[in-house]
């Protein structure tokens, strides 16, 4: 099946749908495109089932309603259950790196069942679906159906490893001409500024990618970041991000800039700018942070998230309260920050078993 677009036979409920996140729940467009994006499977299932998503939901609503309305609460929960077995064992991957093998792994349904929560509530809400307790915040029924998410440390580089990332762009390549233009002398002073402030802030890519020249704040050594649900926090730079950031603001940005304009977005002007003086997509930053980490050495899967778990790894061992780096990552709550003690951790247990005397076996 095609993936879940606003041209397919559901393009009008789509379009209201997107709508509905990005006013309504304030959402980024990024996590707006990953919530329709992850409707696909479900909408696949239910064409398996013969019911079709429509405009007006009446293939699921007849499916729901089949029995009668005092047995929709077992056909929501029969369709929940269903669902969930058929995406742990049944389905067939079409991309990523298990692409062709069957069955997705638990944190991947569990995203997929958020997605169907918010969607569902969505059309309860518009009177196009009954509504079910399976459904309301909090459901106990749901957290039956829902996998438990699996434990996974996060992936960080050592100190040394990070401190040769961000200086990778400063090493001049054999290849590289020494009479370069000034736009490739732009381009590796933003490089080494995006690498030290996804580093040295712990920012997500998106939030990399969404930054303004206005959010920055130098004689405060901070700079403005908007983060998942629109939330603005501040984030101190220390000094080599700082001093990387101030050398591209008053260097290199300007020789990305077009001869013949600025390079604005919707009346705001982008941090980071490509070779056309456009904003820098994610997609890009993936890019840079690949091409140098093999520059310096280093594996060819890390990525910009990897410097994020670095970023906070470090804060750790180093000393800093877990609430304080909660509110440098701009999470939420501490539950998604506490992955990180474990990490800690682990890097305690090593330091201890090669420091101490009574750790090491007797020769």
């Amino acid at each position: 099946m095609a993936a879940l677009t606003t041209s397919g036979p559901a393009r009008e409920l789509i379009t209201r749908y997107e709508r509905h996140l990005n006013t309504r729940r304030g959402l980024s467009p990024a996590t707006v495109r990953n919530y329709v994006a992850d409707l696909a499977p479900f909408a696949e299932y239910a064409e398996l089932q013969g019911i079709a998503l429509d405009n007006d939901v009446s293939a699921i609503r007849s499916f729901l309603s089949r029995g009668g309305q005092e047995h929709v609460h077992q056909e929501y929960r029969s369709l929940v259950r269903d669902y969930v077995s058929w995406l742990l064992e049944g389905r067939r991957l079409h991309s990523g790196r298990r692409a062709g093998q069957r069955g997705h792994e638990r944190n991947s349904v569990i995203r997929s069942l958020a997605a169907i929560r918010l969607f569902v509530r969505f059309l309860i809400a518009d009177g196009l679906l009954p509504d079910a307790p399976l459904w309301a915040p909090g459901s106990t029924l749901m957290r039956r159906f829902t996998p438990r998410a699996a434990r996974r440390l996060p992936d960080v580089l050592s100190a040394q490893e990070a401190g040769r990332l961000v200086e990778a762009p400063l090493r001049r390549q054999p290849t590289q001409d020494t009479r370069e233009g000034a736009g490739a002398s732009g381009g590796r002073l933003r490089d080494q500024a995006l690498l030290e402030l996804l580093y040295g802030a712990g920012l997500r890519v998106s939030e990399a990618a969404g930054l303004d020249t206005d959010h920055l704040d130098f004689p405060g050594r901070q700079i403005r970041v908007w983060g998942k649900g629109s939330k603005a926090r501040m984030v101190p730079l220390g000094r080599s991000a700082h001093n990387a950031l101030r050398s591209y603001a008053e260097k290199g940005r300007r020789n990305l800039v077009p001869k013949d304009g600025n390079a604005s977005t919707g009346g705001t002007e982008a941090l980071f700018l490509n070779r056309r003086g456009g904003r820098l997509s994610p997609r890009s930053i993936h890019q840079i942070v690949r091409r140098y980490a093999m520059q310096a050495g280093l594996r060819d899967d890390v990525h910009p998230h990897t410097l994020r778990h670095t970023f906070a790894t470090h804060l750790l061992d180093g000393g800093a309260d877990l609430r304080v780096v909660q509110e440098l990552l701009g999470h939420s709550t501490p539950t998604a920050t506490q992955v990180y003690t474990h990490v800690s951790q682990t890097e305690a247990r090593r330091v201890y078993m090669s420091a101490h005397p009574l750790a090491r076996p007797k020769p």
